[in-house]
């Protein structure tokens, strides 16, 4: 379901690319190594496989942006831990939360940035500054 979802979604996004369009939410995949802790330790495992990073390699080539990565380059940055492995206290996370906006958008957007001392659930917020 997942993968003819993202197609879908992708097909749809057409559409909106030359718009200012922003797109957030939890999309369950880490995009590269530097988005999540163990990456030689998860490349089999759902969030990680190579072809949901390639569905993602693809959205971006079409027209979108992610915002926290066009700002941020560290590593080290998650918006997810796993609560039973008490993953969060050790930062063994990932970064499957984001903001992506259109490429006509991205002048107005300042700063994209991930609030990980929030607590309350096993992610944390993310948030992007837009100016007019």
């Amino acid at each position: 379901y997942k993968f003819d979802f993202n197609e879908k979604f992708l097909d749809y996004t057409q559409g909106l690319k030359n718009k200012n369009v922003i797109v957030c939410g939890d999309v369950n995949i880490a995009h590269k190594e530097i988005d999540l802790a163990r990456p030689k330790e998860n490349q089999m495992f759902s969030g990680f496989l190579p072809e949901e990073r390639e569905w993602l390699d693809r959205f971006i080539e079409k027209g979108f942006v992610d915002t926290f990565r066009h700002f941020n380059k560290e590593a080290g940055q998650y918006t997810y831990w796993d609560y039973t492995t008490k993953a969060r206290e050790r930062n063994v996370g990932w970064r499957i939360d984001y903001f992506f906006a259109t490429k006509k958008l991205l002048p107005k957007i300042k700063s994209s940035f991930i609030m990980p001392s929030v607590t309350g659930s096993d992610h944390c917020p993310i948030g992007i500054e837009i100016q007019d």
